[in-house]
């Protein structure tokens, strides 16, 4: 059964780091015009970002320019509790699924972003004691609030992604997959999401920055690989990597994390690459390390 796509523009800009990059209100605003240029109008969150405090930089600017949430689509996470100053409670690392906890991280998520609801919330990760039940009449009450319009999850085996939306529908599966990271394309993940309709959400598309590094002899096999092919395609090693997601048929979003609007381009310009299936086993190969069996 095919679910709706929760209206997403096919590349998602990451605000995960946006703690570091230092910008002023003014700056994050100029990043969020600058993502709307290049047609990228979904933004990624989690509460959890930036010590619990992403979601409020970016409710700063959304707040210093009426007019722009009705423009974009906001996601983001719950269910990490992390051990925080921001937190005091917390006594320790943990996840929670809870209905209280899940419901109250929300709340707290629309007071930082400044926002009415969110359009897509994401459970991080698997809570060993999630009560499936429980879990899905939440969301069933969070929709009805109009506090969040879809829901999904995020780093979920198939099963556990199986168990929840037997009770409640969901929209998408936020995984990591990169030519660094290729579990999700043999393990079942990107099969059930095919199975089921939902599209995928990527993250860490370009292995959290280390196909740019040195020392890494994976990185350095696909970089080669990658700097080649985008010789011969005309665009950066960057976009190389995003054209081998966009490839795959389970039709990803991937997620960027750059503050550079150059960083922003580099994903958009993958877009309009038509990706030889030679050249993505290509690129695999370099990623693991060998032919296929």
């Amino acid at each position: 059964m095919s679910h709706p796509d929760p209206f997403l523009s096919p590349i998602v800009a990451g605000a995960w780091r946006m703690a570091e990059w230092n910008f002023d209100v003014q700056q994050r605003l100029h990043w969020i015009g600058a993502a709307l240029d290049l047609g990228i109008t979904s933004f990624d969150h989690a509460d959890i970002y930036g010590d619990y405090g992403v979601e409020a930089l970016f409710g700063e600017a959304l707040a210093a320019s009426p007019g722009l949430r009705e423009r974009i689509q906001i996601v983001s996470k719950c269910g990490i509790k992390l051990t925080s100053a921001q937190r005091p409670s917390h006594r320790v690392k943990s996840y929670d699924t809870s209905p209280a906890h899940v419901v109250a991280s929300v709340e707290n998520s629309l007071r930082a972003l400044r926002t009415d609801y969110l359009d897509l919330l994401l459970i991080h990760r698997p809570d060993l004691l999630m009560d499936a039940d429980a879990l899905g009449r939440c969301f069933d009450e969070l929709k009805a609030a109009g506090k969040v319009l879809q829901v999904g999850v995020s780093n979920h085996s198939p099963s556990q992604l199986a168990l929840l939306h037997s009770r409640h529908s969901l929209a998408t599966h936020q995984i990591e997959l990169s030519p660094l990271h290729l579990a999700a394309l043999d393990d079942g993940t990107l099969d059930q999401c095919q199975t089921l309709g939902i599209r995928p959400m990527i993250w860490s598309p370009l292995g959290g920055g280390r196909l740019f590094g040195q020392g890494d002899a994976q990185a350095m096999r696909v970089h080669e690989v990658l700097a080649a092919l985008g010789e011969r395609y005309g665009v950066s090693v960057a976009t190389m990597a995003y054209a081998w997601l966009l490839r795959h048929p389970s039709r990803p979003w991937p997620i960027t994390g750059s503050g550079r609007v150059q960083g922003l381009r580099d994903a958009v310009a993958a877009l309009s690459i038509e990706l030889d299936a030679e050249d993505w086993y290509l690129i695999w190969q370099a990623g693991a390390g060998r032919e296929v069996a």
